[in-house]
């Protein structure tokens, strides 16, 4: 178990434990369109989504989870949070999900598998929730340009090497860039992660910047404390 400030995540069930790409995209994505809806793809724990629910006012806060043991899990977080009202699991993949879309959404997140690597593990959920294969960058892009409302923004996190792919293959979705924040574990480490938001709008001006996670062990920067102090006990 996993305990925040104002929830509990257990995550026994979930090949893909809690992580700071998690934490971090949950605290990071931009929520100045006051969105009404709120999808999360690949819900993992759904730790994702409940820090959302905590940050914004949404009414409508959505998650889609391929891995059953992952979906049951997600499904047990919500029902135990504060927000339970507000949260909902759906047990699909991607795919399935946008075949007969009902909804737009103000607001799209996602953390997606990127370990693109030749090398898989021994067992095939930890490999689904970890290899993009699963997922494709395009399919999830795509997706989000099918389901996102005209204002919304859509937000992801992934590996710096995978950046400029990723804005390339978004621009031909006209989806722009509306901030890029490059993450370094240390600040003698190089960039590891992009956390990208996206609008309809192009916009010439956007902010680009970088986020330092800590000086040296368990030190952490002002900035990440910043980012995390809502949510983290000890922050």
């Amino acid at each position: 178990m996993f305990s925040f400030k104002k929830f509990v995540v257990k995550q026994n069930r979930c090949a893909m434990k809690i992580g700071t790409d998690g934490v971090l995209l949950g605290a990071w994505t931009p929520i100045e369109n006051n969105p009404f809806s709120i999808l999360d793809i690949g819900a993992g724990t759904g730790i994702i989504a409940l820090m959302l629910a905590q940050r914004s006012n949404a009414e409508q806060i959505d998650a889609l989870e391929i891995d059953e043991e992952a979906y049951e899990q997600s499904v047990d977080n919500f029902e135990n949070s504060p927000w339970s009202d507000r949260l909902f699991c759906f047990h699909a993949g991607l795919d399935e999900f946008v075949e007969e879309p009902e909804d737009e959404y103000d607001l799209i997140v996602s953390n997606p598998p990127f370990y693109t690597d030749d090398f898989k593990s021994a067992t095939e959920q930890r490999d689904l929730a970890r290899f993009a294969d699963a997922m494709p960058f395009e399919d999830l892009i795509e997706a989000a340009d099918l389901l996102l409302s005209e204002n919304g923004i859509f937000s992801v996190i992934i590996p710096f090497k995978e950046e400029e792919i990723f804005l390339a293959l978004a621009k031909e979705y006209e989806l722009y860039p509306l901030k890029i924040t490059r993450v370094k574990g240390t600040p003698t480490t190089e960039i590891k992660r992009s956390l990208l938001a996206f609008s309809r709008n192009e916009s010439v001006n956007f902010p680009i910047n970088e986020l330092i996670i800590e000086t040296s062990r368990h030190q952490y920067t002002p900035e990440y404390i910043e980012l995390t102090k809502d949510f983290y006990l000890k922050m």
